[in-house]
């Protein structure tokens, strides 16, 4: 039996690119790189997700999807969100908050291909219906009438330090623009707040993600140096009197930079405010390079106003 949803068209006109998308979509659910029901999760793993990780994800970050009815009912549109705290944070919470929520559609989430190709990582996130981040999978899922969860930003957002915690950083990245207009579908803002606070960042340096080779390899342009990674590396100095020097400098370092020193390891409520759609039309009336830099500017500024709504309210009520 075939998905109804996968024969719907997106928009009011089929576009070429995102049929030779569907096709190429299929090709990578066959040679095992794509989970074949993007935005679908595996029933077992979502159960597993709900039975074993849920709690505590919950008492950890409370997470909160807000105006959930915001997101179209049906068809495909792109969710478009800030990411913070390293990602982690973010993703745990989005995948309890929509697996909680039933009605609300999961999304296929665009997962950088090569974590989306590496082990273990990679097979539970297919399991959950995420996707590569490429312009082929995104519009194969969208041509199905799939919703995508996007982060432009990505590890330039991420990996910002705690004092932009209420900025969003896309890194001036447009090719959600692209695939949004390609496949003609809106764009749906997300602010996510609080996940910042949960691993905070104090700098990011471009010189210790090259020489620590994989996160260069991996897409991380500048290696965050956490709150966490600081408090181990002076326990570790620390330490020096007794162990010696030279010992207690090289652990130092070494913790700064294990994946342990990134992770969120302070409670804090985490909520997704979605917004209101905004039509491919209003978007983009035509295809110049000064209407996409003003869509730009406009999703950039609606995610922003999501993640200080709080704020906003505090001060009008003052």
């Amino acid at each position: 039996m075939v998905d109804s949803s996968s024969e719907r068209t997106v928009g009011p006109s089929p576009d070429p690119r995102a049929s030779l998308a569907r096709h190429r979509l299929d090709r990578l659910a066959r040679g095992g790189r794509q989970q074949p029901n993007p935005g679908r999760p595996d029933p077992r793993s979502a159960r597993r997700w709900l039975r074993y990780l849920g709690p505590i994800v919950r008492l950890a970050f409370r997470p909160a999807l807000e105006n959930a009815e915001n997101a179209p009912p049906e068809g495909g549109y792109l969710l478009v969100a800030n990411h913070s705290g390293l990602g982690n944070p973010d993703i745990a919470c989005l995948i309890v908050g929509f697996l909680d929520r039933p009605e609300a559609r999961f999304p296929a989430a665009m997962v950088h291909p090569v974590s989306f190709n590496s082990w273990p990582a990679g097979g539970w996130m297919a399991r959950l219906g995420a996707i590569p981040s490429t312009y082929d999978a995104a519009l194969g899922a969208l041509s199905q009438g799939v919703p995508v969860l996007v982060f432009p930003g990505g590890d330039i957002d991420a990996t910002r330090p705690i004092w932009r915690a209420r900025r969003v950083d896309f890194g001036g990245r447009q090719g959600f623009l692209k695939i949004a207009r390609s496949a003609k579908v809106p764009i749906v803002p997300m602010g996510i707040r609080g996940s910042h606070y949960a691993a905070p960042i104090l700098f990011r340096s471009k010189i210790l993600s090259t020489l620590l080779v994989f996160p260069r390899l991996s897409g991380v342009r500048r290696f965050p140096v956490t709150l966490l990674g600081v408090l181990g590396a002076v326990g570790f100095i620390a330490l020096g009197p007794s162990i010696g020097w030279p010992l207690a400098s090289i652990l130092a370092m070494l913790w700064i930079v294990l994946p342990l020193a990134q992770i969120p390891w302070i409670p804090w409520t985490v909520r997704m405010r979605l917004g209101e759609p905004i039509r491919y039309e209003d978007l983009f009336p035509d295809e110049s390079e000064e209407t996409l830099q003003r869509a730009y500017d406009r999703v950039i500024g609606a995610v922003e106003d999501l993640v200080n709504v709080r704020e906003r309210s505090n001060e009008s009520a003052a």
